[in-house]
């Protein structure tokens, strides 16, 4: 693969802005990130800012022959690379994979200087190589090597895609602003078919949070998604936050939609735990309170409950910057199961059941953390690995695929989507690197 450096070329003033914001947290002492992993994370005292920390991992790409690290055990190669964004997967009963490229929908409104700022240092956070077409759909087909046999345009022309469930023959793709279902054929490589929109989600012209994530129920009577917040803690208006924030359950012959979970800020990776059957998420949590809150987590989603957002966090802790407060709500809110540290950003959740690793990852969870750039010290940028007993949680988190970060802190990747693919191995989408990894056991192909 050949480097990829986009932004890395600044203005004068925005690199002097971007050298400041540095400087201004690097003499803060951040505690161990494992202090905020697990049931019971360290939540420390809540800080205000005129702005907040930010340590931006500016974007090189992989240079030729680099690639993540893994642990003893296992091994990693490059699936598929030249990819546009590549935010989640999904895998077809026959095997084949489906990558979802994707773009963010137009610019939101700037109403404060900060707004300007942090839009501006996000943007050079995560930003790819923006050299061919994304909002797409590609169909990976592995041959008996582990490489793609069949790589080709399965779907188009989509607006800010995310989630995709395959039921019996209908294949839902949940864009920025609604559910399309599709007609799929076994071995299908590519749908020709026009969509037809079973639900509309709250989109644009705000669209904060836009990713929505999909998961069908076990029986496929019912679909669930995930409608993230549109702001960080309700600065565009509670109006603007209606029906966001939350977990829509979504039936499938008719369309009608519930909030099956609220208070949720901007849930990710819906998935089905195999021993317990429950429904399970990662949700990236607020920002601006100190560089070390609030812990993003791992939670099982439970139908009606109100997880804290925008009024608390972490259970019962009030953010006073959200007025009127509503002592009401808090008092429902519950805390999540699990903590995965401060600013991770998770984006990718896949349960463990394969083969093809380890034993010792059999029943857990993967969790691709996309990583942090509001913040003196950078986290995430990793996917780790939370063992499971019973059903929940049991024991820390252990990092599994590593080096996204150069050692200068600059990023080569950042994962976002996981999958399993039919042989046992992990996929992971690398939404900077523009590359699909492969993890599987050493000496498997």
């Amino acid at each position: 693969m050949s480097p990829r450096r986009p932004g890395t070329q600044t203005s004068g003033f925005a690199g002097c802005l971007v050298i400041a914001l540095g400087l201004a947290g690097c003499n803060e002492t951040a505690p161990d990130p494992k202090t905020q992993i697990g049931a019971k994370p360290d939540l420390p005292a809540q800080e205000q800012y005129l702005l907040p920390p930010m340590h931006v991992a500016s974007v090189v790409g992989w240079k030729e022959g680099e690639k993540p690290s893994v642990p003893d055990g296992l091994q990693i190669t490059a699936f598929a690379t030249g990819l546009q964004h590549p935010r989640s997967l999904y895998v077809l009963p026959n095997g084949d994979i489906l990558v979802v490229e994707s773009k963010a929908p137009g610019t939101e409104p700037i109403k404060r200087p900060k707004d300007f700022i942090m839009k501006w240092v996000e943007s050079w956070a995560t930003s790819g190589g923006d050299t061919g077409e994304s909002n797409r759909i590609t169909l990976l087909r592995a041959a008996s090597d582990g490489k793609p046999a069949v790589q080709s345009v399965f779907l188009d022309h989509l607006k800010s895609p995310f989630g995709v469930s395959l039921v019996g023959n209908d294949l839902y793709v949940a864009n920025t602003d609604a559910i399309v279902r599709y007609p799929y054929n076994w071995g299908d490589t590519k749908i020709t078919a026009p969509g037809v929109t079973l639900t509309q989600l709250p989109g644009g012209p705000i669209d904060h949070h836009w990713t929505k994530s999909l998961v069908a129920s076990p029986d496929g009577s019912r679909l669930y998604v995930g409608v993230g917040s549109n702001s960080n803690i309700t600065e565009n208006g509670i109006e603007a936050e209606k029906n966001r924030a939350a977990i829509w359950e979504v039936d499938r012959a008719t369309g009608r939609s519930r909030i099956f979970a609220s208070g949720l800020r901007n849930p990710n990776g819906l998935s089905w735990e195999p021993q317990s059957h429950a429904l399970w998420a990662v949700i990236n949590e607020r920002d601006e309170i100190g560089p070390n809150l609030v812990p993003d987590y791992l939670t099982s989603v439970k139908d009606g409950a109100f997880y804290g957002w925008p009024y608390s966090y972490y259970g019962q802790h009030v953010d006073p910057r959200v007025q009127p407060q509503r002592p009401d709500l808090v008092a429902k809110a519950i805390a999540p199961d699990y903590a995965l540290s401060s600013h991770v950003a998770p984006l990718g959740l896949a349960f463990y059941t394969g083969d093809a690793l380890p034993a010792a990852y059999r029943g857990g969870a993967f969790v691709g953390e996309h990583g942090s750039w509001d913040r003196p010290q950078l986290n995430g940028y990793k996917v780790v690995f939370v063992p499971f007993t019973d059903g929940h949680p049991n024991g820390p988190a252990q990092d599994v695929v590593t080096g996204f970060l150069s050692p200068d802190e600059k990023s080569r990747g950042r994962p976002v989507g996981l999958a399993i693919d039919k042989s046992g191995a992990l996929l992971i989408a690398d939404d900077v690197g523009n590359t699909v990894w492969r993890v599987t056991g050493s000496g498997r192909v």
